[in-house]
C-alpha cells in the first residue's frame, strides 16, 4: 500500500442491513459530525473524535429496528477501513500506543499494535449491561470490526467499573488515546517502517 501523506481517507459500505459513508482525518482537531441512528454510539464516537484529535465525519443508516448490532459493528468495519487507507504504508508511525483512562469510578487499559495482524483480547464486563436501549456488548463487537479491518492487535481491558455510560466512555476514550499514540509519527525515524520484516 502506498503511503497517504494526506492521512485522509473517505470509505463507503452498502450492504442489506446498513448504508455507510465515513471520512476520517488522523491528523485532525478532534471535530467530530456522527450521526448513525444510534444516539448512545454518536455519542461515544463523538468522544472518540475528540479525544483521539480525529477529525471524522460519519452518516449511517441501519436497520436499527431490527437491532443496533449491525450498525454499530459494520461502523467498526468502515472505520478500521479508513484507519488502514489514511496510514497507507505505515512508514514512520509508532505503531504501538497504550493508554490507561480513568472515567469516575470505571478505569480502562488499552494496547494496541497497528501492525497488520488482526487481534481482539477483550475483558470489559460490568455489572449492569444496558444503558437505555444500548446493551454495550456492542462495544466488543464495535472493537472486533474495527480490529479486523484496520489489522491490529487490540487489548481492551476493564481494570473496575459499575456504571455502563462510564465503562464505555472510558473504552472509547482509552482507544482513542491509544491509537492517537500508534498512528502519530515518531520524529526519529519519519522515512522508517517500524518492523524489523520489511513490510507490515
Amino acid at each position: 500500500m502506498a503511503k497517504n501523506t494526506s492521512r485522509v481517507a473517505t470509505v463507503t459500505r452498502k450492504t442489506a442491513e446498513t448504508d455507510i459513508a465515513l471520512t476520517l482525518a488522523v491528523d485532525g482537531r478532534g471535530l467530530g459530525k456522527i450521526d448513525t441512528g444510534v444516539p448512545f454510539f454518536d455519542h461515544m464516537l463523538t468522544l472518540f473524535a475528540k479525544h483521539g484529535l480525529f477529525d471524522l465525519t460519519v452518516k449511517a443508516k441501519g436497520d436499527t429496528d431490527v437491532d443496533y448490532h449491525h450498525t454499530v459493528e459494520d461502523v467498526g468495519l468502515v472505520l478500521g477501513q479508513a484507519f488502514k487507507e489514511a496510514l497507507g504504508d505505515k512508514v514512520g508511525i509508532k505503531r504501538y500506543g497504550f493508554f490507561l483512562l480513568p472515567m469516575d469510578e470505571s478505569l480502562a487499559r488499552i494496547a494496541i499494535d497497528v501492525g497488520g495482524r488482526p487481534h481482539l483480547v477483550y475483558s470489559a464486563d460490568a455489572p449492569t449491561m444496558f444503558v437505555r436501549d444500548f446493551n454495550i456488548i456492542l462495544v466488543k463487537e464495535f472493537c472486533r470490526a474495527f480490529s479486523n479491518a484496520l489489522g491490529a492487535n487490540l487489548h481492551v481491558q476493564l481494570v473496575y467499573g459499575e456504571e455502563p455510560h462510564h465503562v464505555a466512555e472510558a473504552i472509547f476514550k482509552c482507544l482513542a488515546r491509544a491509537l492517537d499514540m500508534a498512528t502519530s509519527i515518531e520524529p526519529r525515524a519519519a522515512d522508517l517502517l517500524p518492523s524489523t520484516k520489511g513490510s507490515i
